[in-house]
C-alpha cells in the first residue's frame, strides 16, 4: 500500500471513530475544528486520487448533483406500522391480551420515545452502507441513499471486524429543534420560506433531488428496529438495541425495560413531564415485547404487530379558523401580526391566538380572514401558523396586508431596507412600546421592580400616568391608589381599595417601597432595562465591564464599539444609534435626577484567570447560592455567563431539575458539572 493510500485509510478510520464517539457515545474526543480539517485533508487526497474514493468515505456526506428522481426500492421485510393507544384503559387492555395469551402476568417491555421524524431503513453489506430507503406503503419505498449518506449520525462502515453479511436497520431521521428553529430564522431573515415544523422538515429534506441541499439541512437519527438481517440477534430487543450501538448506531438514551402495565404507564407519564424538554419532537413512546421469542408467539395482524404498539401524547398540531389578523406592537416597534383564533386544543392547552411573525410570511402562507389553518404548538414555543388548508377556504376572502398606520398610536409602521420585520416608528409615544418599555424595565433581570405586573403598566400608560421611564420614581402612595380606583371604575367593578369600607394601602406602600430598592443598581442591569435593541443581559455586562462608566459608552463611536468582545458591526450601529437619540439621553438624565445611581469602576478591557476565554451556562436550581452569585463568581475567574448552549458553550453547570440546556449539551457532547464540582473549583480557586 502506498503512503497516500495510508493516510488515507487513517483519516477514514479517525473520522469515523470520531463521528461514533460523537453521534453515538456523545462523548467526542476531538474539536470540530480538527475534525473539519482532517475532512479536509481527505477530499483533497480523493480528489487527487479518485481510484482512491470509496462509498463508505466520510466526504461522500457532502452530498452529490441533483438525480432525476427516486427508485423504488421493494423491502425484504415490511415497514410495518403500529396500533395506537390514546388511553390509559388502551394499554390496560393491550397488556391484559398479551399476558392472557403467553400465560406470563408481568411481561417484560422494551420502552421507546417515539420520534416524529420519517421513517427510514438502511441497508449494509459487509459493514458498508449500500442503500437506503423511506417506509412508503411499508412494502416499497423510495431509494434516498445519496441524502442519507449527508447525515452525520448515520454510520457508512459498521463497527468491529465481523460485521453480518447483509444488516438492515430501520430507524427515524429527525430534525432536532434547535436546527430547526435555527434554520427558521435565517430562512425568515432571508426572505425565504421557512419550515412548518422539524417532522415536515425532515421529511422535505430527504426527498430533496439534489443531496447538496439535504446536507445543508440539520438531520439526526436514532436506530430502533431490525429488517432484514443474516447473523444469529441476541433474544430481545433491549440486547440488540446495545448491539446496534456497538456497530455505531445512535440509539436513544431514553430506552428502556419495564414490566406490566404499571410500568409502561410510570414511562408514559414520565416521559410526557420531559417532552417539551427534550432536544427533538417525540409524538408518544412505543412498547415492545421485550423477547423475540415471545413476539413471534404473539404474530401479527394485518399491517401491525400484537406485541408492540404506540402510546400517543396529545397532538400538538390541530386545526381551527382564523377569525381575525392583528397587529402586536413590541418593545422595539416590531409590528407582529398575530392570527385570533376560534379556541382549540392544542397539546393539552387552549390555543385563542398565533404569531404569524411578519407579513412576509402571511403572504408566503396565504393566511386570509376566514381560512382553516393548522396551528402548531410545541413546548413553551408560542403558538404558531403552519399551513392554510385551501380547500375549506370560503368564498370572497381577501389576501392581508400590513397596515401603513400602528394601531396603537398612528404612527407610520416602517420596513427599513433589509429588514424582514416591520416597525412602529412612534417609539415612546406609542402607548404599546412603553407598556413594553416600562415591563421589561421592571423586570426581575432588569432593574426588578417586584409588584410592578402588566396589568399596572397597562393602567399607568392608559390612563396617563406615566410617559416614561422616570416617571416611576416620582410616584406616592396616593398617585397608584388613585391609578387603581380609575382602573376599577373605567372595568365596572368595585374599587378594590374601598372594599370592606376601608382604604387598602398595603400594596401601594410595598410598591413604592420596591421602586425606591431599585433606585440603587448596577451598570450593567441598567443598560439591560433602557432595552436597547439587541443587548441582552450578556451583551450589557460586557459593555459595563469594558467601559467601567455611563459616560464613555454613551460617546463611543461605532468603530470604538467593535472592539468590545463580541459586539459585532449590527449590534454597535444601534447602540450607537439608542445614545444619540436626545429623548433617550433625556430618559437617562431624569433617571439620574430621580435618584436612580450605580456604581461605577474601572474598565476592564483583558479577562485573565483559569476560565479565561471559556463560555459557561449555568442551567437548573442550586442549593448553595443563587445561579447570579455563581455566575459572578465564574465571571471573576474569567468566564463569560451566557443564558443559552451553542457550540461555542465549554461547560454547562447543571443543578437540581435542570432541563433543555442539559439536554442541548449533552447532544452537543459539552463538558457538564454538577453543583458539587462547581463548588470543588470555586473552592480550589479561592472563590
Amino acid at each position: 500500500m502506498s503512503e497516500i493510500a495510508k493516510r488515507v485509510a487513517v483519516l477514514r478510520e479517525r473520522l469515523q471513530e470520531a463521528s461514533y464517539r460523537y453521534h453515538v457515545l456523545d462523548d467526542p474526543t476531538i474539536p470540530d475544528a480538527e475534525y473539519d480539517a482532517l475532512l479536509r485533508e481527505l477530499d483533497q487526497l480523493e480528489a487527487t486520487h479518485p481510484e482512491l474514493a470509496t462509498p463508505d468515505s466520510p466526504t461522500r456526506r457532502v452530498g452529490a448533483p441533483p438525480s432525476k428522481g427516486f427508485a423504488e426500492v421493494p423491502h425484504t421485510v415490511p415497514m410495518l406500522s403500529l396500533g395506537n393507544a390514546f388511553s390509559e384503559q388502551d394499554v390496560q387492555e393491550f397488556v391484559t391480551r398479551i399476558s392472557k395469551e403467553l400465560s406470563e402476568p408481568e411481561p417484560l417491555f422494551s420502552i421507546e420515545p417515539k420520534f416524529d421524524g420519517l421513517a427510514i431503513s438502511l441497508r449494509y453489506e459487509h459493514g458498508v452502507f449500500v442503500r437506503g430507503a423511506t417506509r412508503g406503503d411499508g412494502n416499497t419505498g423510495e431509494d434516498v441513499t445519496a441524502n442519507l449518506r449527508t447525515i452525520k449520525a448515520i454510520p457508512l462502515r459498521l463497527r468491529g471486524s465481523h460485521p453480518p453479511a447483509i444488516l438492515e436497520v430501520r430507524g427515524e431521521v429527525y430534525m432536532p429543534r434547535a436546527g430547526f428553529e435555527a434554520y427558521n430564522a435565517q430562512a425568515r431573515a432571508k426572505g425565504e420560506k421557512a419550515l412548518a415544523n422539524p417532522r415536515n422538515g425532515a421529511a422535505g429534506s430527504l426527498r430533496q433531488l439534489d443531496s447538496r441541499v439535504t446536507a445543508q439541512r440539520p438531520l439526526a437519527f436514532y436506530a430502533y428496529a431490525l429488517g432484514e438481517v443474516s447473523a444469529a440477534l441476541p433474544p430481545t430487543h433491549s440486547q440488540t438495541l446495545q448491539w446496534l450501538r456497538e456497530l455505531g448506531f445512535p440509539v436513544s438514551p431514553l430506552v428502556a425495560t419495564a414490566q406490566g402495565a404499571k410500568g409502561l404507564l410510570d414511562y408514559y407519564q414520565r416521559i410526557g413531564v420531559m417532552r417539551d424538554r427534550l432536544p427533538y419532537d417525540i409524538d408518544g413512546v412505543v412498547y415492545k415485547l421485550d423477547a423475540y421469542d415471545q413476539q413471534r408467539a404473539m404474530g401479527f395482524v394485518a399491517r401491525a404487530p400484537r406485541w408492540a404498539i404506540a402510546h400517543k401524547f396529545p397532538a400538538q398540531e390541530q386545526s381551527t379558523k382564523v377569525e381575525a389578523i392583528d397587529i402586536q406592537i413590541g418593545r422595539t416597534g416590531a409590528a407582529t401580526p398575530v392570527a385570533r383564533l376560534e379556541p382549540v386544543q392544542v397539546a393539552g392547552v387552549v390555543v385563542t391566538n398565533a404569531t404569524l411573525h411578519n407579513a412576509d410570511q402571511v403572504e408566503r402562507l396565504d393566511v386570509r380572514v376566514g381560512d382553516t389553518v393548522i396551528v402548531r404548538r410545541a413546548g413553551d414555543v408560542i403558538p404558531e401558523v403552519v399551513r392554510v388548508i385551501d380547500e375549506r377556504r370560503p368564498a370572497h376572502t381577501h389576501p392581508w396586508h400590513m397596515p401603513l398606520h400602528c394601531p396603537d398610536c398612528g404612527s407610520l409602521i416602517e420596513r427599513l431596507d433589509g429588514e424582514v420585520v416591520a416597525r412602529c416608528t412612534g417609539g415612546l409615544v406609542c402607548p404599546a412600546q412603553r407598556k413594553q418599555a416600562l415591563i421589561h424595565f421592571a423586570s426581575r433581570r432588569a432593574m426588578d421592580i417586584d409588584g410592578l405586573g402588566d396589568r399596572f403598566v397597562d393602567a399607568l400608560v392608559e390612563y396617563g400616568f406615566v410617559h416614561g421611564i422616570a416617571d416611576l420614581y416620582i410616584f406616592s402612595v396616593d398617585d397608584f391608589i388613585a391609578m387603581k380606583q380609575r382602573a376599577d371604575e373605567a372595568s365596572g367593578e368595585v374599587p378594590e381599595t374601598v372594599k370592606a369600607g376601608k382604604i387598602a394601602t398595603k400594596w401601594a406602600e410595598n410598591l413604592v417601597d420596591a421602586i425606591a430598592v431599585s433606585r440603587n443598581t448596577t451598570l450593567e442591569r441598567l443598560l439591560f432595562a433602557l432595552g436597547i435593541r439587541d443587548v441582552g443581559e450578556a451583551t450589557a455586562k460586557t459593555l459595563a465591564r469594558y467601559f467601567g462608566a455611563l459616560a464613555p459608552l454613551m460617546e463611543a463611536s461605532e468603530e470604538a464599539l467593535q472592539q468590545v468582545p463580541d459586539v459585532g458591526p449590527i449590534v454597535a450601529a444601534r447602540i450607537a444609534h439608542f445614545f444619540a437619540q436626545p429623548h433617550n439621553r433625556e430618559a437617562i438624565a431624569a433617571l439620574q435626577a430621580a435618584g436612580v445611581h450605580w456604581p461605577e469602576g474601572t474598565p476592564q478591557r483583558s479577562a485573565d484567570g483559569p476560565l479565561a476565554g471559556k463560555t459557561v451556562v449555568l442551567t437548573g436550581g442550586l442549593s448553595a447560592m443563587s445561579r447570579d452569585e455563581a455566575g459572578a463568581k465564574l465571571e471573576a475567574l474569567g468566564a463569560k455567563v451566557a443564558g443559552s448552549v451553542s457550540k461555542k458553550t465549554s461547560l454547562v453547570v447543571a443543578g437540581e431539575a435542570a432541563g433543555s440546556k442539559l439536554a442541548k449539551a449533552q447532544e452537543l457532547g459539552i463538558e457538564v458539572w454538577d453543583e458539587t464540582a462547581l463548588l470543588a473549583f470555586l473552592a480550589q480557586h479561592g472563590s
